[in-house]
């Protein structure tokens, strides 16, 4: 939006301070008027027959206060000038940072010195946006590439399979169909898990009342074959524990993480434990299961997409494309809530979600 230039905020500051003390000296002349002046007779003898008259001090005193206040204004313009100079230097700072943000270079910082003022507060604050921002574009960054990789992976393999099968016209078909079938149905995965991502991202759906228990009690039902195949044991416990969202995307999120940790467990005899509860303002989901020690370096970068975590027990068919806890952190941060994650003592994860109660 172009605008008409107007005056510099620096000029107007001088503007104010030199007109601010023309104020201060026409009250003080005011004053002088009124309390004194007009005191002294205005009469051939003066004051006391000694004194001179008022017309002879008005005489004498008004070129001297015309020569002050062409003064005050002089020095009110150029003192002003100064002032505004260095009381705005910071925001000229500011200025240059975001000149050179939005030309694309986000690594530059303010960071300001002096004792902690307005301005140094609006410096820090937007020396943090701009990291967040530079961390931001960073993940994106990052999240394309990855995204790029891993939609490529299939595509090339198809493309192999499809020239081999063409080079040799005797191969097996339904070897070949198999083989692209399970090929095209990873690929459909990865982007229906992207699109998932995305929207979750953009938080624009319809919020109602959802009973976090019941939810877990689906999520479980549905992934108990898949639990038995691995045989483990899982359990649902707990109370109802109530939160606005979308059903579709809680129950998606509550999939993900137990289908998580029914994956990443014990080769047989591990268990899952999905546990709700209300607790205060806040609705609790915790998915806990068994598995081997986790490092501690490891779990923070968990929900980094396209991050399988390399030191978890997993098997070749479930090894999933890397996203189930970036899909889970998406959507509660989506829901207004957060996600912790912390390894057991013992071996295995605990996943705690916390979202705002339903109001009643």
């Amino acid at each position: 939006m172009r605008r008409r230039r107007g005056l510099s905020a620096r000029l107007k500051l001088a503007l104010s301070y030199a007109g601010f003390l023309l104020v201060a000296g026409a009250l003080l002349l005011a004053v002088v008027w009124w309390f004194l002046l007009r005191y002294v007779p205005d009469n051939s003898q003066g004051l006391l027959g000694i004194s001179p008259n008022r017309y002879l001090l008005v005489r004498t005193f008004a070129p001297a206060a015309a020569a002050a206040m062409a003064f005050l204004l002089v020095f009110g313009l150029a003192g002003g000038w100064i002032l505004a100079g260095r009381m705005l230097r910071p925001l000229t700072l500011i200025t240059d940072a975001a000149r050179t943000a939005g030309r694309g270079s986000l690594s530059h910082r303010i960071r300001m010195e002096g004792r902690q003022d307005e301005f140094r507060e609006l410096s820090d604050a937007f020396d943090s946006m701009l990291e967040q921002l530079e961390s931001h574009v960073a993940e994106q960054q990052r999240f394309a590439a990855n995204a790029s990789h891993e939609l490529r992976t299939p595509l090339a393999i198809s493309r192999t399979l499809l020239d081999v099968a063409r080079k040799d016209p005797g191969q097996d078909r339904g070897e070949l169909i198999e083989r692209l079938y399970a090929v095209n149905t990873r690929a459909i995965d990865l982007t229906e898990a992207l699109l998932l991502l995305s929207r979750g991202d953009r938080g624009n759906f319809t919020r109602e009342s959802v009973d976090l228990s019941l939810v877990a009690e689906e999520a479980a039902e549905t992934l108990l074959p898949l639990a038995e195949q691995h045989r483990i044991t899982l359990d649902v416990t707990g109370g109802a524990a109530r939160t606005s969202g979308s059903a579709e995307l809680l129950l998606r999120m509550t999939t993900n993480l137990v289908q998580n940790a029914v994956v990443h467990n014990l080769p047989a005899g591990g268990t899952v434990t999905v546990h709700t509860q209300a607790d205060g303002g806040t609705s609790v989901l915790r998915v806990e299961n068994t598995g081997r020690v986790l490092p501690e370096d490891l779990v923070p970068t968990l929900t980094e997409p396209f991050r399988r975590g390399t030191d978890r027990v997993r098997t070749d068919e479930h090894a999933g494309v890397g996203l189930g806890l970036a899909i889970v952190h998406s959507i509660v941060r989506a829901h207004d809530g957060t996600l912790a994650l912390a390894p057991r003592p013992a071996g295995g994860l605990v996943a705690t979600v916390r979202l705002p109660a339903a109001p009643p």
